[in-house]
C-alpha cells in the first residue's frame, strides 16, 4: 500500500537527515545497554559509587520530607536497571478558570507521602485539573543534554515545513537554574521544563524527596501549609555534592538499547519504513547528533566531553512540546499555550514499559497510537488506513525499541 498524506511533503525524517549527513558522518554511535556500565564519561568505579547514591534510601535523618513522593531516585527510575523508567506516577492538580491554569496553594505537585499524618496533601474538589505523570526514563540523559539548541530548533522548523504547519513542535526556553537569568532550550520532563540535568535533578531532589539544596533551598509545603515544625534539618539539607554526583551518574548512563534480534527481522525493518512513511518520525525523530566535543553549554557551566560529544543517538523524540490530544492541562515553563501540550515521549526503551502515554492510560501500543489526535491526527488516520500486515510490521518495529 502506498502511503500518501497531502499535508506531508515527501518523506519525513529522511530529508532532514540527508541535509545533515556531513555532520552525522563525523559522529560515532553512542554506546547503548542495560548492563550497568559507564558510557565513558566517568570511570566505572565512580559510576558504581554514584549509582549507590542514586539507589540510597533516604530518611528524615538525612533530609527526607516532610512531604515527598519517594525515598530514593531508584524508586521511580528502576526498570530494567537504575536510571530507567517505572510505573510510579506523580500526582498534579490545579484550576482552569476558562482562560488560564492557576496553581493551587503549594504548587501543582500533590505529594503522596508525608513524615507525619497531619501533613498529608490532598486534591480539593474545587481543583478541576487533575492528572498523573509516569516516571520517565533517564538513561542516556547525558546525550540529550548535549544536543545543541539549534538542532532542536531546526527539527521544529523542518517538521512544520514538511507538514504545512500541521505539526509544529514548540521550542520552550527555560531557566538554567544554576546560572540565574540565563535560558536554554528545554528537553527534560513531560513539559520540557528543564534544559540542564543539574537543574532537573536538583528540582527532583527537592520536589520528589523533599531534600532542599543550593538550587532549590525552600521546602515543599503541604497544600500550602508550612512544614517547618516537622523539619529536622536546617535548609539547604544537601550541600550540593549529592545533586552533583547524581547528575554525574545520569550523564554517565548508556542510552537504552534496542532488542537487536527483533530489530533485525524483516517485519521490524519494514515496520520502521512504514513508521517514517506515514509521518510518525516527524515528532519521534529517529536520529540526532549531539553537539561537538568541547562545546560549552548550560550557560557556560558544562563543556561537552568526548564521551558525550559528536555522538549519534536514536531517541525517537524531538524533545519539543506538541498537542496530540492527550495533554494534562498543567502549565509549567512555556506559558499558557503549553497547557495541553506534552514533550514527545522518547521511544528508546519503549519495550520496557507496560503503561503508555504520560499518564499510563494506554496499556497497549495500538491503544496509544489511536489516542494520538490534534497535531498528529492525519498521521493516526494514515495508520488506521494501513492493511493488517503493515500494522503488524509497524508494531513489531515498536516492540524492538
Amino acid at each position: 500500500m502506498k502511503k500518501n498524506n497531502p499535508n506531508l511533503k515527501g518523506t519525513t525524517l529522511l530529508i532532514f537527515l540527508a541535509s545533515m549527513q556531513a555532520n552525522i558522518s563525523q559522529a560515532t554511535e553512542a554506546p547503548t545497554g542495560f548492563d550497568g556500565l559507564t558510557n565513558g564519561f566517568i570511570l566505572q568505579g565512580d559510576y558504581d559509587h554514584d549509582k549507590e547514591l542514586f539507589e540510597e534510601r533516604r530518611t528524615a535523618a538525612n533530609g527526607l520530607g516532610p512531604v515527598f513522593n519517594a525515598q530514593s531516585c531508584v524508586e521511580c527510575h528502576a526498570n530494567p536497571t537504575a536510571g530507567g523508567s517505572s510505573q510510579v506516577a506523580a500526582l498534579r492538580a490545579g484550576i482552569f478558570n476558562g482562560k488560564k491554569f492557576i496553581e493551587p496553594p503549594g504548587g501543582s505537585v500533590i505529594h503522596d507521602r508525608a513524615t507525619d499524618a497531619s501533613l498529608q496533601s490532598t486534591v480539593s474538589d474545587k481543583w478541576n485539573v487533575r492528572t498523573v505523570r509516569l516516571s520517565s526514563n533517564t538513561l542516556g540523559g547525558g546525550y540529550v543534554e548535549a544536543i545543541a539548541d539549534d538542532t532542536l530548533r531546526e527539527i521544529a522548523k523542518r517538521q512544520s515545513k514538511q507538514s504545512n504547519g500541521e505539526i509544529h513542535g514548540q521550542v520552550v526556553m527555560v531557566d538554567v537554574v544554576e546560572v540565574p537569568g540565563t535560558k536554554r532550550v528545554g528537553r527534560f520532563g513531560w513539559k520540557s521544563q528543564h534544559a540542564s540535568l543539574l537543574s532537573f535533578n536538583a528540582e527532583a531532589f527537592r520536589s520528589e524527596m523533599g531534600i532542599t539544596n543550593a538550587l532549590f533551598p525552600t521546602e515543599n509545603t503541604a497544600n500550602g501549609r508550612s512544614v517547618v515544625e516537622f523539619d529536622t534539618m536546617a535548609d539547604p539539607e544537601n550541600n550540593g555534592w549529592g545533586v552533583a554526583l547524581l547528575t554525574e551518574f545520569v550523564r554517565a548512563t548508556k542510552a537504552p538499547p534496542r532488542d537487536s534480534n527483533l530489530a533485525a527481522t524483516e517485519d521490524a525493518i519494514s515496520g520502521e519504513k512504514i513508521f517514517e512513511e506515514i509521518g510518525c518520525g516527524l515528532c519521534h525523530t529517529a536520529t540526532i547528533t549531539t553537539a561537538p566535543t568541547d562545546t560549552v553549554i548550560n550557560a557556560g557551566t558544562f563543556k561537552v566531553p568526548p564521551a558525550l560529544g559528536d555522538k549519534t543517538i536514536h531517541p525517537f523524540s524531538d524533545f519539543l512540546l506538541h498537542d496530540v490530544g492527550t495533554g494534562d492541562g498543567i502549565v509549567q515553563n512555556g506559558g499558557q499555550s503549553t497547557r495541553n501540550k506534552l514533550r514527545t515521549a522518547p521511544l528508546w526503551g519503549l519495550r520496557t514499559r507496560s503503561r503508555l502515554l504520560h499518564d499510563g492510560s494506554a496499556l497497549t501500543l495500538l491503544q496509544a497510537i489511536k489516542r494520538h489526535q490534534g497535531e498528529s491526527a492525519s498521521v493516526t488516520k494514515q495508520f488506521k488506513a494501513l492493511i493488517a500486515t503493515e500494522k503488524s510490521q509497524l508494531l513489531k518495529f515498536l516492540e524492538s525499541l
